[in-house]
């Protein structure tokens, strides 16, 4: 049997060792180190809903319509493409560059309300707008109730299609009530 000396440090040392491990690997490659030196960029998107339709807007300065591609599969919407560097002249000098230029690739998944049939896609004035209809048993409905009660007049409240489903099938497990 051998003698192992007792060290209070090497568990700490062992944690220091990981977490060096975790940020030399993960970083660099999330940063991309030659991305950073070739000047790589993301185009800044929007994305926002209105009651029929959900909008993605992503800005694409200084690029022409064959730059970059859209393509939707298994709920995912992918915009990639790439700005190159266009050099005027042999005889032009830049003193500083500072737009960025490179490849991107941004994807976003959409939510199940979300039909891709239907999507229209517009490019106007370096600005991407997509636009994504909802399906039909997403959109909010109005619902009447009558009843008994003072005012004796139908109330109106707007419930979302998915809200009346789920309490339709919980009623239903109860009992019908």
């Amino acid at each position: 049997m051998t003698i192992v000396r007792y060290d209070p440090f090497r568990d700490l040392r062992t944690l220091q060792e990981e977490v060096n491990r975790l940020f030399s690997t993960n970083l660099t490659r999330g940063f991309g180190e030659e991305g950073i030196g070739r000047g790589a960029w993301n185009p800044s998107v929007d994305i926002y809903e209105n009651k029929d339709h959900i909008v993605l807007e992503a800005e694409l300065p200084g690029m022409k319509r064959e730059d970059f591609e859209l393509s939707v599969e298994n709920n995912v919407i992918t915009l990639r493409g790439e700005r190159q560097f266009e050099k005027k002249e042999d005889s032009d000098n830049y003193h500083r560059v500072e737009r960025s230029y490179g490849s991107f690739t941004r994807s976003f998944t959409l939510p199940q309300t979300v039909s891709a049939e239907g999507a229209t896609a517009e490019y106007q004035n370096g600005v991407l707008r997509v636009t994504l209809p909802k399906r039909e048993e997403a959109k909010a409905r109005r619902i009447e109730i009558s009843g008994e009660g003072a005012g004796s007049t139908p109330k109106t409240i707007e419930a979302k299609a998915e809200n009346v489903s789920s309490t339709a099938k919980s009623n239903q497990a109860a009992g019908g009530r």
